[in-house]
């Protein structure tokens, strides 16, 4: 199901962006939505090292994906377990439990930490920040000749979803559409941490993608950045209304699962 919708983008008016994992009034980011046409990747041939997304099944052992302490305990390696599969890498690493989104109309979107969805066009973290992570998942004394870190995003509310995630293919990314800001995480209670992120100016050129009614058995996973050039660097990507859902179409629920593989020389 092909459709149209407005991706909000960054505008060039700051010199230097900053968004809140929480308390988004704090933001200073200049928001320029623009009604782009979104394909639906389902009817497409779309690979990890080509567009940088790919749509797997993939089943979990999980009852409840918002249990946290056993998301940490088994879903962790099961996603392990796929990235290490998917990429051939020596090593992979997922450092946290995941992040639980909720769309807006859920009374979770913004109760837990971080849990609202990503309203504006970004990348989890820039080229230094990548290489900055990697080297901190590099066990010591191996030296790195690759790293990929990769996003698993998962709809885990029955379909259709109010509030999709939409991924624009690596390709049609110019270097000069990516703006370097600040990603400040402000858990309420904990003292605020931030690193360096990217946020996406428009350019017409883009190709947005999103996989229509998606299920629990089924994975989004796409490249927040590829440190081999000859492979697809990285994926912009932004939760978006789906004007194919009505008032009352259930809040979108869903988890993401960043994970980290390694080459060793």
């Amino acid at each position: 199901m092909n459709t149209r919708a407005a991706i909000a983008y960054a505008g060039r008016g700051v010199v230097r962006p900053r968004y809140h994992a929480n308390d988004s009034s704090r933001d200073v980011l200049e928001v320029v939505p623009v009604e782009m046409p979104i394909a639906d990747a389902r009817n497409l041939d779309t690979s990890l090292d080509d567009a940088g997304f790919e749509l797997i099944a993939h089943g979990s052992a999980m009852a409840d994906f918002t249990d946290r302490a056993a998301v940490d305990a088994a879903h962790r390696q099961e996603i392990i377990e796929l990235l290490a599969a998917l990429s051939g890498a020596d090593l992979v690493v997922v450092s946290s439990p995941g992040v639980l989104r909720f769309s807006e109309k859920s009374a979770r979107s913004g109760a837990l930490d971080n849990s609202r969805p990503a309203r504006f066009a970004h990348v989890d973290i820039s080229d230094a920040t990548a290489a900055q992570f990697a080297r901190r998942a590099c066990p010591e004394g191996r030296s790195l000749t690759r790293f990929v870190h990769y996003n698993v995003w998962r709809a885990i509310s029955a379909p259709p979803q109010d509030v999709p995630l939409a991924v624009c293919d690596a390709r049609s990314v110019g270097t000069d559409d990516l703006i370097l800001a600040d990603a400040v995480f402000d858990t309420p209670g904990r003292p605020e941490w931030s690193f360096e992120g990217v946020v996406v100016a428009y350019h017409p050129a883009h190709r947005w993608h999103w996989f229509s009614d998606m299920t629990p058995a089924e994975v989004l996973v796409f490249k927040t950045h590829d440190s081999d050039p000859a492979h697809a660097h990285c994926v912009p990507h932004v939760a978006f209304d789906n004007p194919q859902c009505g008032p009352h179409t259930p809040p979108r629920a869903s988890i993401e699962m960043r994970g980290v593989a390694l080459w060793f020389g």
